[in-house]
């Protein structure tokens, strides 16, 4: 690292020395951008592969740019940069406002002016805000009930036991949210946790923690119950899966279950109704799970176009709605690996359609039909056509005519949503649920039974619900875990996320 010391004193070696100083930081700041959009790539070509190879590889190039932008900070720290280069290279966000302000004050050490003798008068000050962390503490709450007695007879009373979320377990309520959000929000397993709480002077066997997540699981049901309703009252579901391993008892190996998330959020067509997901686990993937999942809904379903659906749409109660995002995933794919004039076409156009839903995103149904009737369809047309005249031209073994035929087989379902306000043009409301499941598999490796998973769907309810209702799970989970063991079980909706006050993030 320079110093002073080491600066050359020759002019002439100052000047080199400074432009080549400020060839390394544009070679590096060039890098850093080229490996921001290399891992942006990447990650739109894992959420649709789902690749471990492409996991690893991200990984790897995600500690690369830590590391790059690590050297260049320590590059630019002997000098202080001036407020001009600061807001070029980023612009510093205010500390929220919902953070807790320790004030220090500090004074002059002379308690008198050193000129005069006088006192001081404050005239004014300068403020100044470090963002600090303090680590997480455990605490002890003690409950005490002190018996009373009457003077003047025999009378006594004392205040009932507190209630507590788990009977006979000193675990309190915000403990617990901690340890359900820290597995399954944050992906850490229950023997780390164990490992982590024990640096803190607290030992906690991974055998205990996981008695309290069953006893929760428990707790919660009757609310996991209401907000699968809550989904299924909608006349629009999204709906998608994903795997997840699972230990085969008895085998020592693990097999393939799976995670189905169905969401219900009609914000984008204006709806107020609060949005919700719901995650159900299957040990396979058959058919009769989501036709069993879905059995009391009827209305329009958004999905991709697995064939277990099928049977669904056969009674006319649940409509078909198909996905441009799974469709322009074909073309992506192919365009990356080989760009042609073809897939280049196919692109521009679907873009098209994707600008046309950023402008009436949050507009009411009919205003949105109205606008896709006028600008969508004719894309959607011309597109068919055109799709239909480029078939002529391709080998039928091609994957450019698989990518081509799939959406021609499902165009029906592919245009349902520019005659209906209500529905979207994909089914990324069901994928973005699902990006956690996915981020967990690379901690947790598998769930370690079909009860480990269909604990993990009810979980997943309720946090990303949280989420979806802009509260933090956390403090949400800690409401909840206080109140429900004495909350009647008939009115168990009125704990669902958006029926509880607000919580500012980290609130508790």
């Amino acid at each position: 690292m320079l110093t002073t010391a080491t600066l050359p004193n020759d002019i002439d070696a100052l000047k080199a020395l400074i432009h080549q100083l400020q060839s390394d930081v544009s070679s590096r700041s060039h890098e850093i951008e080229r490996l921001k959009l290399l891992i942006a790539k990447l990650r739109r070509m894992l959420f649709g592969r789902r690749s471990e190879k492409l996991e690893r590889q991200i990984d790897q190039l995600q500690l690369e740019l830590e590391e790059l932008q690590v050297a260049e900070a320590e590059a630019v720290a002997p000098t202080p940069p001036t407020p001009k280069s600061t807001t070029q290279r980023h612009a510093r966000r205010p500390l929220p406002d919902h953070l807790p302000r320790d004030t220090h004050t500090h004074l002059p050490d002379d308690t008198h002016c050193p000129q005069c003798g006088g006192d001081w008068r404050q005239i004014g000050e300068d403020v100044s805000e470090v963002l600090e962390y303090v680590p997480a503490s455990f605490r002890v709450i003690r409950h005490v009930r002190p018996k009373m007695a009457c003077c003047g007879c025999d009378g006594m009373a004392q205040a009932p036991a507190v209630s507590r979320p788990i009977a006979r377990s000193y675990a309190g309520a915000g403990l617990l949210a901690h340890v359900l959000v820290s597995k399954f929000a944050d992906h850490l397993p229950l023997y780390r946790q164990s490992q982590i709480y024990e640096r803190e002077g607290v030992e906690l066997d991974d055998s205990t923690l996981a008695d309290w997540v069953g006893h929760c699981r428990w707790l919660l049901n009757p609310l996991v119950d209401a907000l699968r309703r809550h989904v299924m009252d909608s006349d629009k579901v999204h709906a998608d899966d994903t795997p997840v391993p699972v230990l085969a008892p008895g085998k020592g190996r693990t097999k393939t279950g799976r995670l189905w998330v169905y969401v219900r959020d009609g914000r984008p067509s204006g709806d107020a109704t609060p949005p919700a997901a719901w995650f159900a686990y299957t040990p396979d993937r058959q058919g009769e799970h989501p036709r069993t999942h879905l059995q009391s809904f009827h209305g329009h379903l958004q999905a991709d176009g697995y064939a277990g659906f099928g049977k669904l749409y056969e009674g006319g109660e649940v409509v078909e709605v198909a996905c441009w995002a799974h469709a322009r995933r074909k073309f992506q794919e192919l365009h990356e690996h080989r760009p042609t004039a073809l897939t280049t076409e196919v692109l521009a156009r679907i873009a098209q359609l994707y600008a046309v839903e950023a402008q009436i995103r949050g507009s009411p149904p009919a205003q949105r039909r109205t606008v896709r009737q006028q600008q969508s369809r004719p894309i959607l047309d011309e597109l068919h056509a055109w799709m239909q005249r480029q078939l002529e031209t391709l080998s039928r073994k091609s994957e450019t005519t698989a990518a081509i035929l799939y959406a021609l087989n499902r165009w029906q379902a592919l245009v349902r949503y520019a005659d209906d306000g209500r529905l979207e043009i994909d089914n990324n409301a069901a994928e973005r649920a699902l990006r956690g499941v996915a981020l967990g598999r690379k901690n947790y490796l598998f769930a370690g039974s079909d009860a480990g998973g269909e604990r993990a769907a009810a979980m997943y309810s309720l946090i990303e619900t949280a989420k979806l209702n802009g509260l933090n799970p956390e403090a949400y989970l800690r409401q909840v875990l206080h109140a429900i063991a004495d909350h009647p079980i008939n009115r168990v909706s009125e704990l669902l996320p958006w029926n509880l006050a607000p919580k500012t993030p980290g609130a508790a």
